[in-house]
């Protein structure tokens, strides 16, 4: 029998995060803390809930046209006029897709010819690379530093750019690290983007989870519109992960063979989620608001916990994670969290997960209750003692 394989797909890594989830659920201890995936804790408010729910009583069980519900992408467009002001065109350049993840996956085909260069910002979401490679495009990868608050640098893209280069992905708020760019770091960036002709996807499901000023998108700035494929989502916000609903806005152009793609795969994302997602954006501020709140007092307690015991961490100020260095104990990220796993019962995700430059490090998501935190920040304590315990034993054998 011939291989039915293909090597594009067997030369793919398996995703680094759910290697640990995986590990967790076949050890089946309620002892154990998971810290590793990126899910509210919260449940999605119930006037949400309600509506999916009413929907159903209704019998709106039957498809939406391939874009969405009109009466969705209206909101959504209403929804990025009010907080971003940007103006989009509901019935051209808005498409509901099952979750940002699809988003991404459509952009990259939709965009990208054989050999087209992607840049991608690293330490960053998993799907980035993966989804490159399947469109077909060569990552470049830029190697994000924690000198500069694992922000993307005007410079940095300028580096990386060669007469290849087609797109810059754009992961902020980010996923791990938890860094923002603010507006003067978009607008250096932009002006790299317009010199050089690149398209730009922000990917910004993390926008409304932000602790310093207002979230910014790049689409916003004089000339990135017509250059940008906005993406963003409702599992992060509006703790509606279950639901498998996200977005994307950008020009018509695009949008069209990205809707093209979306209706040969999938048709359309799910109705019900559909109904649901208008009420969060009529009337879910004050869920956000809630919920972001209760986040950033987490973030707060885990800065303060790495403080007092002595663990390098630069403060996040978007998301929920934070992405703490562990390069003093000479271990890999994959060995401190095997360990750490085995030893404490707490599951965290490895740096390296995430690209090359997130060796030395871990995320650990605070989208978990504030118990839960400092059950496992207790464990971690005791671990880093622990660790610390080794060393002086290794560079003191007599004393031992």
């Amino acid at each position: 029998m011939r291989n039915p394989l293909s090597d594009v797909v067997v030369d793919i890594k398996p995703s680094g995060i759910r290697k640990f989830f995986d590990i967790v659920t076949e050890m089946n201890d309620p002892e154990v803390v998971s810290l590793g995936v990126g899910e509210p804790d919260f449940d999605t408010p119930w006037h949400i809930r309600e509506e999916g729910i009413y929907s159903l009583e209704k019998g709106r069980t039957f498809y939406t046209s391939n874009s969405g519900l009109m009466e969705l992408r209206r909101e959504i467009c209403r929804y990025l006029h009010r907080t971003q002001g940007i103006d989009y065109d509901p019935g051209k350049e808005t498409l509901i897709t099952v979750g940002g993840s699809e988003a991404i996956d459509l952009g990259l085909r939709a965009l990208i010819n054989p050999g087209d260069e992607v840049l991608i910002p690293q330490p960053s979401y998993v799907s980035y690379e993966p989804c490159a490679v399947l469109a077909g495009a060569k990552p470049v990868v830029i190697n994000l530093k924690a000198e500069n608050e694992f922000r993307l640098t005007a410079q940095e893209v300028e580096e990386a750019v060669t007469d290849r280069t087609k797109l810059l992905i754009l992961p902020f708020p980010n996923n791990p690290t938890g860094a923002i760019m603010e507006r003067e770091d978009l607008e250096a960036v932009a002006r790299v983007a317009l010199e050089h002709d690149l398209i730009v996807m922000s990917d910004e499901i993390y926008g409304e989870l932000t602790y310093k000023g207002r979230h910014i998108s790049i689409a916003s700035l004089p000339g990135m519109k017509e250059r940008t494929i906005l993406i963003n989502g409702f599992s992060k916000a509006y703790a509606m992960t279950g639901w498998r609903l996200g977005y994307a806005c950008g020009p018509e152009l695009i949008l069209r063979q990205m809707t093209k793609i979306h209706q040969f795969a999938i048709m359309c994302a799910p109705t019900t989620s559909q109904y649901a997602a208008v009420e969060a954006l009529r009337n879910g501020d004050a869920d956000i608001a809630e919920m972001r709140t209760a986040y950033n007092q987490r973030r707060r307690y885990l800065m303060d916990a790495f403080r007092r015991m002595g663990l390098e961490c630069f403060e996040p100020y978007g998301g929920f994670y934070v992405f703490p260095s562990i390069k003093q104990f000479g271990m890999t990220s994959d060995e401190f969290a095997t360990r750490f796993l085995a030893e404490e019962k707490v599951a965290v995700v490895p740096g390296s997960a995430f690209g090359a430059s997130g060796e030395g490090f871990l995320r650990i998501s605070y989208a978990y209750s504030l118990e839960a935190l400092k059950i496992a920040i207790g464990r971690l304590e005791r671990f880093v003692e622990k660790l610390r315990g080794e060393g002086r034993e290794r560079r003191n054998p007599e004393c031992t």
